[in-house]
């Protein structure tokens, strides 16, 4: 019986050890896993040299975001850049300011809008700081950035994408400081 019982955990073991090759086979066959891939891939070369190329972005066509900023209350709200150049499916960050002019604490939040309409649903925020109310001190300044990606099946008659927010504030308090 312990014979039997040593055998099924040797094979148990054994079938184990086997699954990450048969693994990494798979996940490289169907193309899944791409961050270890990349991190494999970069792994021998230099500092500051390139990786692969990000196939997901159209470099035949260039749209300019324009950022616009408008507060509802006591504070200055502004972006650190007034537009920028981007390819659809390139990955870019743009910082905002904030600033609590009061000698109050205030909590806030920023609510997105974008011209033209239908450029609505190919601009998508990775990271964004209207997703949270935030708590601002007296005379406290901050800066949270906006990360973005504008999908490549943007129609091409739009060559400009205009991001509105509005900070107004909320009553409560804030969740983020």
């Amino acid at each position: 019986m312990v014979g039997k019982l040593g055998v099924i955990v040797a094979l148990m073991f054994g079938f184990g050890y086997a699954l990450v090759p048969v693994y990494k086979s798979i996940c490289e066959a169907l193309g899944i896993n791409v961050l270890s891939l990349s991190e494999r891939e970069a792994g021998g070369r230099p500092v500051g040299e390139r990786g692969p190329v990000n196939t997901q972005v159209d470099t035949s066509r260039t749209v300019t975001v324009e950022f616009d900023a408008n507060a509802r209350g006591p504070w200055s709200f502004r972006p650190a850049k007034s537009s920028v150049q981007v390819h659809p499916g390139e990955v870019t960050t743009v910082m905002y300011e904030f600033r609590n002019e009061q000698n109050r604490v205030m909590s806030a939040q920023a609510i997105p809008s974008y011209a033209p309409k239908q450029a609505s649903p190919h601009f998508n925020k990775l990271e964004c700081f209207c997703f949270n109310e935030y708590t601002l001190q007296p005379g406290e300044k901050k800066e949270w950035p906006v990360v973005f990606v504008i999908d490549r099946k943007l129609p091409k008659d739009v060559t400009t994408i205009t991001l509105s927010y509005t900070f107004f504030e909320v009553s409560g308090k804030g969740v983020k400081s």
